[in-house]
């Protein structure tokens, strides 16, 4: 939503847009562009003047904006409705989905293409750095764009990536999540054949050939796949991967790729990106050169700062695989380090139990874990909740120290004396945490380790 009211009002439009709570990046992002941001919901937010709403999919009956605009009658649509109708008809549109790594491999492919010229136009769930927005919509042919699984508005229960009239499809991976919305893995498989459905047979599907509800999905697929991955049955086949604090050097079929990126899940971001570029005709050469520059994405392993020779380092991860690696990746890229993890179970599907057995074995790869409260806990009844203090107790019966928290502030008062010089914090949160990171950063100034 952000990325494109950005977009929306480089094109000259007054846009202005409500969230439960505003905080950074993307709230500092817009209001470097002159987007008035109100936090919390009132029907007096919407301007009497308003000729669309927008309508996010987190917005439910009940919310007082969405009852105003009924009751007022107004037009409103869906994001992805916007996208569709106004930006992706006619064009060539590269949909990156996958329950993991769709916002590392949507910037890699945009950024891979950008170097190759003409600008494509790109909607990415973050903001890559090479970029500096996670949207730009002009008037090239192409469009890359990161397709989510999730529910398109309350009013629309299909997936948003159903909407999005892709000639190139990457599937990275599929697995449970959205435990809000879908019931189990079957109904997400189920959305991932719709979309391959409508894929055109001149165009492409780039499946992870390593993972079989991939595969699953696409058996009834007409249009053309390669399978990308590490087995040898993958027509574009990962091969002899080395790994540094550098980052990743690898074969893909007979080329060899350097990314400034750690982990075998990044090297396989990057080996879809390079695939889908060169479908398109962009030079080895140039996709070589674009890889070695790419410079990340906010919230993807960021280094928030370092204070008395600690690095406090913020991740959008809340998922059990993207944890487990995560830390795996900053285990390459800090070997001989000291690395603890701190969680908040904030998102849908892990404040539920859904994962109350996965979350430990993810978790206690860290040398020491911290977990708080779940988020807005009394939103998920006591028998569906996850419990973080069990959690705690697995990871501790592993040898590992672990400690349950209620909130950042608490958190940051019990790490602080636990730390050493050259520690690795690892935040994980797909929301503000408080702004735990900075409180951290300013409790170690003024500590003495």
């Amino acid at each position: 939503m952000g990325s494109v009211e950005a977009a929306m009002a480089e094109r000259g439009f007054i846009v202005t847009g409500s969230d439960e709570n505003v905080y950074p990046p993307m709230s500092t992002f817009l209001e470097r562009r002159g987007i008035v941001l109100s936090a919390g919901y009132r029907a007096e937010n919407i301007p009497a003047k308003t000729d669309v709403v927008v309508i996010g999919n987190a917005m439910k009956r009940g919310n007082p904006e969405v009852e105003a605009v009924l009751n007022r009658k107004m037009f409103y649509l869906s994001l992805p409705e916007v996208l569709k109708n106004h930006f992706l008809r006619g064009r060539h549109n590269l949909v990156v989905t996958g329950t993991h790594g769709k916002t590392t491999t949507t910037a890699l492919l945009a950024w891979i293409m950008t170097s190759a010229g003409p600008r494509p136009s790109y909607m990415i769930g973050g903001i890559p750095r090479n970029l500096g927005q996670g949207a730009q919509f002009n008037d090239s042919k192409f469009f890359v764009i990161e397709g989510d699984e999730y529910d398109t508005a309350f009013f629309d229960k299909r997936s948003k990536f159903i909407h999005y009239l892709p000639e190139l499809v990457i599937v990275n991976n599929i697995e449970f999540d959205h435990a809000d919305f879908f019931h189990d893995l079957d109904e997400i498989k189920r959305s991932f054949r719709h979309l391959l459905r409508i894929v055109p047979q001149n165009g492409m599907v780039l499946l992870n050939g390593d993972d079989g509800n991939c595969r699953e999905v696409a058996d009834e697929c007409l249009t053309q796949i390669v399978e990308v991955g590490f087995g040898i049955n993958c027509a574009a086949q990962i091969r002899d991967i080395t790994c540094s604090a550098n980052g990743s050097r690898f074969i893909l079929a007979d080329d060899v790729f350097e990314i400034p990126l750690n982990g075998e899940f990044n090297v396989r971001n990057a080996a879809m990106a390079i695939s889908a570029a060169k479908f398109y005709g962009t030079p080895v050469d140039t996709i070589r050169q674009a890889l070695t520059t790419f410079e990340g994405i906010a919230r993807r392993q960021e280094i928030r700062g370092e204070a008395r020779g600690v690095k406090v380092i913020d991740d959008f991860g809340h998922h059990p695989t993207a944890i487990a690696q995560t830390l795996t990746a900053l285990r390459y890229r800090y070997p001989h380090h000291r690395l603890w993890a701190i969680f908040e179970p904030r998102s849908n599907t892990t404040r539920r139990a859904v994962f109350q057995h996965d979350l430990p074995n993810a978790l206690k790869l860290a040398d020491g874990v911290f977990i708080s409260e779940v988020a807005k806990l009394e939103q998920i009844p006591e028998g569906d909740r996850l419990n973080p203090e069990a959690v705690v107790e697995a990871i501790a019966k592993s040898g590992k120290p672990a400690f349950y928290e209620r909130d950042a502030n608490e958190i940051v008062e019990r790490i602080t004396p636990l730390l050493k010089e050259n520690d690795i914090v690892a935040i994980f949160s797909n929301g503000g945490f408080d702004n735990i990171h900075a409180k951290l950063l300013e409790r170690l100034e003024g500590a003495a380790l």
